[in-house]
């Protein structure tokens, strides 16, 4: 991807980096490609005395990807990717059953210094989603606006700015129609090994948390991870185990 990336794109570093991996549940992964081609990845997830769990299956042609994913409860999400279809051009379309109103289609083009994507609901008076990103060299401001074309009304209007460097990262987004405004700073501090991570974070509800990775064999991870209400010491910390396997 080319250019300063997709508005999406602004808080999505910071927000991986602070909840992506984090579990607090038991969870296993096992992900398998096969000799067609196809890419296979089953998740089981223990919560409380209830286990859930989904498959979800990949599978590439020249410029097109295929993703489709079964969950325990039969839903069924799919999504196709055309890559290039028009020079610097993505087209994606998405659809998720048994809600046959979900389906939608996006359009994203990237340049150099700008971005953006259009996208619209499959339906009779669709949702109207549009997005654009302009920067350069690590700097990045945004905007987006959702228009309800039942209702003739925006049903969202946000803008973001972002700033990423080698080793820290600061997004800041105004949400929620102009009544939000939410920041995120991420430091990076040197590796343990190239094998381990270790991550901490503290929100402004002060909720402290804290993940453990480790890469036990190629492809295989196992992630140990931890929260706590600093306010209140006496709830029970919540822990999370997670094993991903690939061969």
């Amino acid at each position: 991807m080319r250019g300063p990336g997709l508005f999406s794109e602004i808080r999505k570093k910071g927000k991986d980096l602070l909840r992506k991996d984090y579990s607090y549940d038991q969870k296993i992964t096992f992900s398998s490609p096969t000799k067609t081609g196809v890419g296979l990845t089953t998740n089981a997830v223990k919560k409380g005395g209830l286990y859930i769990g989904d498959i979800a299956s990949q599978y590439k042609y020249k410029n097109t990807t295929f993703d489709v994913k079964v969950d325990t409860e039969s839903n069924v999400s799919s999504t196709v990717t055309l890559e290039e279809f028009l020079p610097f051009t993505k087209a994606v379309g998405t659809l998720k059953l048994p809600d046959n109103s979900s389906g939608k289609l996006e359009v994203q083009y990237f340049h150099d210094h700008a971005s953006v994507a259009g996208a619209v609901g499959l339906k009779q008076s669709p949702i109207v989603d549009l997005s654009a990103t302009v920067g350069s060299q690590g700097i990045a401001f945004g905007a987006e606006a959702a228009f309800d074309t039942s209702s003739g009304t925006f049903t969202k209007y946000n803008a973001g700015l972002s700033l990423k460097k080698p080793d820290y990262i600061v997004s800041i987004l105004l949400a929620d129609k102009g009544d939000t405004l939410r920041a995120c700073y991420v430091h990076h501090l040197s590796e343990l090994d190239s094998l381990t991570s270790v991550k901490t974070k503290l929100n402004n509800g002060r909720k402290f948390g804290a993940l453990f990775q480790h890469q036990l064999r190629p492809n295989n991870v196992l992630t140990i991870s931890g929260e706590f209400d600093t306010k209140s010491l006496d709830k029970k910390p919540r822990f999370g185990l997670a094993l991903a396997l690939k061969p």
